[in-house]
């Protein structure tokens, strides 16, 4: 496969760049908004303290202040507080407390660890009273500040979450506009390989009165008709194709005869088939273009020289295919793209054959296709799975 251009896979890593620092300044600005809002917070019990501590002098104090006072006191309807003496036992009288739950006061319990918690996360506010005893103001976050500080976390979630979806939903478009491609190319290709094949088709027959005996006329109109296979194989790309073949052995045994005579007399190509009729649900014509494809990778990648061996056997209520060869091997990167459109080690093709391969099992035979295993110098073995059932 040709390696994507430089300048595009710099905007792909500009782009996955540019959304994480994205993310991560959304996390860190909403962390710094909640300590702003913490410490907005921490001031407005630093004043809620003061007034309590004023209103507890014994100096007169005029209306408008007393006014002012239990204004500041009233204020607070979501800061939770309580007062308590030095220590650390709480006063139960009206205005002591703000913002706890009933059940928590009345609990003496409850009430004990709520203070406990509350020292824990901040410092109370100390203050001295006319007699030279002190109390404590106790405070905690609001139920509005304690929500937020998940919200970072959700919101980057969030987004992630979103850019999955969307990696995953342009993925299944770019999937779905390759596929429209190549059935389209392969149905244009059956169109133009038609008319010619007709010509050579009549031709064909006028050779045949003129000579009704010559091997190469019989060897031309062997490849005449496989032409004509090749054809109908395009054709069928992109519709539902009818599985009406059911003898499986013969689809392989004429595929490897085919095969066998017109590949180097320097590869070995054997077949090992079971000794019973396998009876499955297929489609010639396409199952017959998966094996082709198969052996002619095989043969490419041994260079017209080594061992090729096609197994058919039974396994678990599945038939498998097996095609091995001796040659070069794949890499790992090679062997999870091997299937991919466009992607190819060869300097010439358009990295189709397996790709097809691979829709023609698992789309329109339910089955599996996959390298089972390779390893570079010493060769490859492909795997067709398909359920007898």
């Amino acid at each position: 496969m040709k390696n994507r251009p430089f300048l595009s896979r710099i905007n792909n890593w500009f782009v996955f760049t540019l959304l994480t620092v994205i993310v991560i300044a959304l996390i860190v600005s909403s962390n710094i908004l909640i300590k702003n809002l913490r410490e907005k917070e921490a001031e407005r019990i630093k004043v809620f303290a003061t007034a309590i501590k004023i209103l507890q002098d014994n100096k007169q104090k005029s209306s408008e202040t007393q006014d002012l006072l239990f204004a500041i006191l009233t204020e607070n309807d979501q800061i939770p507080s309580i007062l308590t003496n030095e220590n650390k036992e709480p006063f139960i009288f009206e205005g002591s407390s703000r913002n706890i739950a009933k059940e928590i006061l009345e609990n003496p319990g409850e009430l004990k660890k709520l203070i406990s918690k509350m020292e824990n996360n901040y410092a109370p506010f100390e203050i001295e009273v006319a007699n030279g005893d002190k109390q404590f103001v106790f405070y905690d976050n609001s139920s509005l500040l304690n929500n937020l500080r998940y919200y970072p976390y959700f919101l980057g979630l969030f987004i992630l979450s979103y850019l999955l979806f969307s990696f995953w939903f342009l993925r299944t478009i770019k999937k779905t506009d390759e596929g429209y491609v190549w059935a389209g190319l392969a149905k244009e290709t059956a169109h133009q390989i038609g008319t010619p094949l007709s010509s050579m088709i009549g031709w064909m027959e006028i050779m045949k009165l003129e000579n009704p005996d010559s091997e190469g006329i019989e060897e031309i109109e062997k490849d005449i008709e496989r032409l004509r296979t090749i054809s109908e194989r395009f054709s069928k790309i992109g519709s539902v194709p009818e599985l009406n073949d059911m003898n499986f052995n013969q689809m392989i045994q004429e595929n490897y005869e085919y095969l066998k005579s017109r590949i180097s007399s320097k590869i070995s190509f054997t077949l090992q088939l079971p000794t019973y009729t396998i009876l499955v649900p297929h489609n010639k014509i396409l199952m017959s273009w998966v094996i082709e494809n198969l052996v002619k990778n095989a043969v490419d990648a041994m260079k017209g020289e080594g061992s090729l061996q096609m197994s058919v056997f039974e396994r678990n209520k599945n038939i498998l295919v097996e095609v091995k060869d001796t040659g070069s091997g794949m890499t790992k990167q090679q062997a999870r793209n091997a299937f991919k459109p466009g992607y190819s080690t060869k300097k010439r093709g358009w990295g189709l054959g397996l790709s097809l391969a691979k829709r023609v099992v698992q789309e329109y035979h339910n089955g599996d296709i996959k390298i089972s295993q390779t390893e570079l110098g010493k060769g490859t073995t492909f795997r067709i799975t398909i359920k007898k059932g």
